[in-house]
């Protein structure tokens, strides 16, 4: 990632008000969006890099990105909004969650979607991309970040 300001990844679809421990709208932990303005420049990039690996897990066993600089104009001549800094897969994710419904041809954005999706509807897709996503991060917070809680809690007894 660049050294520019670090955004938030927040998407406006926050579900952490109502409980979650992982929001299922940006992916992040709960603390991480209670505590994403305290955060320094690191911590806010070390967030998005570890958002950036799992979107890119899911993304790569999608569809492929075949034509890299194809899809960065398209992105940019559709006015889709998407971190340059990031991976190729990232931008094929913000193309499928803007234009899934008006998207007929991926080939013409520089993506090919994997022979077992090829037959698939972009909205579908794309609901199973964000919902792998989610269970990817609420995976990832149950391994290494629960625990850690946990042993706080038990040595404040």
């Amino acid at each position: 990632m660049s050294s520019s300001r670090i955004k938030t990844p927040c998407v406006g679809l926050c579900s952490t008000v109502y409980g979650d421990l992982v929001c299922r709208g940006c992916k992040r932990f709960h603390h991480e969006v209670v505590n994403w303005n305290a955060y320094d420049e690191e911590q806010k990039r070390s967030v998005c890099r570890r958002l950036e690996v799992l979107l890119v897990q899911v993304m790569m066993a999608k569809l492929e990105v075949f034509d890299s600089d194809l899809l960065r104009s398209q992105l940019q001549g559709r006015n889709v909004r998407f971190v340059p800094e990031q991976s190729p897969y990232c931008w094929a994710y913000q193309l499928i969650a803007r234009g899934a419904r008006l998207i007929q041809q991926t080939e013409a954005y520089g993506v090919a979607l994997l022979p077992e999706f090829r037959g698939w509807e972009l909205p579908r897709l794309r609901d199973a991309i964000d919902r792998e996503f989610f269970l990817l991060s609420e995976a990832h917070y149950e391994r290494y970040i629960a625990p850690g809680f946990l042993r706080e809690v038990l040595a404040g007894r």
